[in-house]
């Protein structure tokens, strides 16, 4: 029976706080090559016993909790920087523009060239005072 203190099991709280921190681990460093191995190292558990907490946790898994948070930063930097595609993939991490266009378009449902010219033609309808107050990129 795991130790009980103050009526809550402390093992959960455990596991809970190195999934957590395995998971901040994947914010702070998505853009790096990682695997299973090294993000379960900073949980502290089995690559096997870590994907499986991971997954009933936060109901994915980390491969794709990874993606996900590669996939973000790329639509933030598609809307903001004047990087090329290409740019943009190695940026966030991807080592194949094949494998980031693919991915982008199943998740974000359209291709990274069409998401930027999208975002960029949405910004021409705000006013000029709001893009300066909120410094959001200016419209081509």
């Amino acid at each position: 029976m795991p130790p009980v203190m103050n009526g809550k099991n402390t093992n959960s709280e455990d596991v809970r706080e190195r999934l957590s921190r395995a998971r901040r681990f994947i914010d702070e460093s998505y853009q790096l090559p990682l695997d299973l191995m090294e993000i379960s190292r900073h949980a502290c558990l089995s690559r096997y016993h870590f994907l499986r907490l991971f997954r009933d946790a936060f109901n994915t898994t980390p491969h794709q909790y990874l993606i996900q948070r590669r996939i973000e930063k790329a639509k933030e930097l598609l809307r903001s920087r004047r990087l090329s595609i290409t740019d943009v993939c190695f940026e966030v991490g991807f080592e194949s523009l094949g494998s980031f266009s693919s991915l982008f378009r199943k998740r974000v449902g359209q291709p990274p060239t069409t998401y930027r010219r999208r975002e960029r033609e949405s910004l021409k309808k705000i006013p000029g005072c709001f893009i300066q107050m909120f410094r959001l990129p200016r419209p081509d």
